[in-house]
């Protein structure tokens, strides 16, 4: 097999598919803004621009329309692009494997280093799935099926739980047999530790970006893999949409978008009312505190709470799915086409402007920079503010694509790549 062929040459793009990552990232800043960009200390030192009754209802959207859902359309396209990364290469009998691998290792050092001010940065976390689908690629179908089933409805979390409990009850039952005296001991220790004032963690008493940077490795870098990886598992939705990802690709469901809109109507039709179904079903289950997944030392979880969760997920990707075929018919009609299509320079430039929007969210909204003063902000305020950091950001874009091939990260990785600089420049007329 030939392994030394460059693919980095710009190839016929489906351009809804860029087109759908812009629009995915509308949804990631909204988000990100209205969390504050995973800042949470510091404080403003006064409230400003708040409107409780519209503010109630920004958050309400941001809640329920879309936090989680934009996010997976973001890693559903990831796994599209493993996927037409690897099969053009395979068309050109290119063995890409190797270069894949390489090209995930740059990508999760930029997400690392683009951690050290923003500890919601995703995209090592994508560099790490992105190494698990490589032997993936090939599989068959319906092991692809089988894998993002079980990772969708939970799997590994029910695997989780059921070892926390087992440990768990052999822990309490350890803890039983201890003496009365030996419990009061423990009981007034944990008092004195309660009632001993806590020392405010440095990144807090000196705002400075170092020592942001040195909680986010030290600290922030271990909730995160929890997050992903622990008993509330997001990563393992994120892993099932990569595998959906190349799973949808492979049935070249993108390159027959004209040939099956009536198709795509029905599918859409047929997402929003599984999404509402599943909606109902959720409210008709009792009430479950999640919270419980992130202090469950020393408690027996219930399991209960692996059917709440999995509806929870399954519901949101449904959705997610709603909007992205939703997306698609509007894209294909004539009407809105111009419109939709006008979020393509932004998606082509992604990786580029996700990491500017964690830095401009840094900026925002660290107690090193402007903290102080966004940090008070209404969520209508933040969601206009979002909104025009957004099409700044596209126009930046449009222009960018006009003189350049690339976004300046994407020419940077794709030049890492190949160990090699690539073309960067557009060919003016004649040239």
């Amino acid at each position: 097999m030939k392994n030394n062929i460059s693919l980095s040459a710009p190839l016929k793009r489906i351009t809804v598919l860029d087109a759908l990552r812009g629009f995915a990232l509308f949804g990631v800043i909204i988000m990100h803004m209205l969390q504050h960009f995973g800042y949470r200390s510091g404080g403003a030192q006064q409230e400003m621009l708040r409107f409780p009754a519209l503010d109630e209802v920004i958050q309400w959207i941001g809640n329920n329309i879309i936090m989680g859902r934009f996010i997976n359309i973001f890693a559903f396209l990831f796994g599209m692009s493993f996927f037409i990364q690897m099969d053009r290469a395979a068309k050109k009998d290119v063995d890409f494997r190797g270069r894949f691998v390489w090209r995930m290792i740059i990508l999760m050092a930029m997400g690392l280093l683009c951690h050290s001010f923003y500890n919601l940065e995703i995209i090592s976390v994508y560099a790490f799935f992105g190494l698990l689908l490589i032997p993936l690629f090939k599989a068959k179908n319906w092991v692809l099926i089988v894998i993002f089933s079980f990772f969708l409805l939970g799997g590994p979390r029910a695997v989780k739980v059921i070892h926390h409990n087992y440990t768990t009850a052999i822990e309490l039952a350890n803890i039983e047999d201890q003496t009365s005296t030996e419990d009061q001991a423990n009981t007034e220790q944990q008092r004195n530790n309660f009632q001993r004032p806590r020392e405010l963690p440095e990144h807090i008493k000196n705002p400075s970006f170092l020592n942001i940077a040195k909680y986010n490795y030290e600290e922030r870098l271990i909730g995160k893999l929890n997050y992903q990886f622990g008993l509330i598992g997001r990563g393992y939705i994120t892993f099932a949409l990569f595998v959906l990802g190349l799973l949808i690709g492979r049935i070249r469901f993108f390159e027959k978008l004209v040939e099956q809109k009536r198709q795509n109507k029905k599918l859409f039709i047929g997402f929003v009312l599984a999404t509402v179904i599943t909606i109902l079903i959720q409210n008709a289950l009792p009430s479950i505190d999640f919270r419980m997944l992130f202090r469950s030392e020393g408690q027996l979880l219930p399991s209960s709470i692996l059917t709440a969760l999995a509806m929870a997920d399954l519901s949101m990707v449904l959705s997610s799915a709603a909007l992205t075929l939703g997306f698609i018919l509007l894209y294909q009609s004539e009407k809105f086409n111009k419109y939709l299509e006008t979020l393509s320079p932004y998606g082509r430039t992604g990786l580029t402007n996700y990491i500017m929007q964690g830095v401009l969210g840094a900026l925002i909204f660290a107690n090193w920079a402007f903290g102080s003063v966004f940090g008070g902000w209404g969520a209508t305020a933040l969601f206009s503010f979002g909104i025009v950091i957004y099409i700044v950001q596209g126009v930046i874009s449009k222009y960018w694509l006009d003189y350049y091939l690339y976004g300046p990260l994407e020419w940077l990785w794709r030049s890492l790549t190949y160990l090699k600089f690539q073309p960067y420049r557009k060919k003016k007329p004649g040239q």
